[in-house]
């Protein structure tokens, strides 16, 4: 293999296209992943070593020949301006990501009852700025749940 760098090395895109070599050969070398999405070697270095951003098309098209839908959530986290307030999504056992989901299910309830208190005449007070608060939390919880859980879907199905 060539002289990999520790900031090629360390970059998710290249991460992503070398888990993908393991079931494609032509992944294991930069010019084969290029030749099959068509771009260009060394547009595809300049986005392995941080040099250049992925343009949007490039990411859907790693992320589905690297079966990597990771790399979404990623560039829209990390890169996109509009993205920056979407959870961070993380690649987790079904297990892991079921007890947390049974969890977040468990605390519905009393979200539900708290929202219903809350909004019961209409008005937000200062008194109910704090469980307001909390609704949002439990909310973005269950947000960032469902999101690994759609990504863990994609990634194995």
């Amino acid at each position: 293999m060539a002289n990999i760098t520790a900031k090629t090395s360390s970059n998710v895109y290249y991460k992503a296209r070398l888990a993908a070599s393991l079931h494609n050969e032509q992944l294991s070398s930069r010019e084969g992943a290029a030749d099959i999405m068509s771009i260009d070697r060394g547009r595809l270095y300049r986005i392995e070593s941080g040099i250049a951003n992925p343009y949007p098309e490039e990411i859907h098209l790693m992320a589905d020949l690297y079966n990597a839908p990771e790399l979404r959530n990623y560039f829209c986290k990390t890169i996109c301006p509009l993205g920056e307030d979407l959870p961070q999504v993380e690649i987790a056992d079904l297990d892991r990501i079921t007890v947390r989901t049974l969890s977040a299910i468990r605390k519905l309830g009393e979200t539900k009852d708290l929202l219903l208190d809350i909004t019961e005449d209409g008005v937000i007070d200062e008194s109910e700025k704090a469980d307001m608060e909390k609704v949002l939390c439990n909310l973005e919880e269950l947000e960032q749940i469902t999101q690994n859980m759609k990504l863990w879907i994609k990634k194995n199905m």
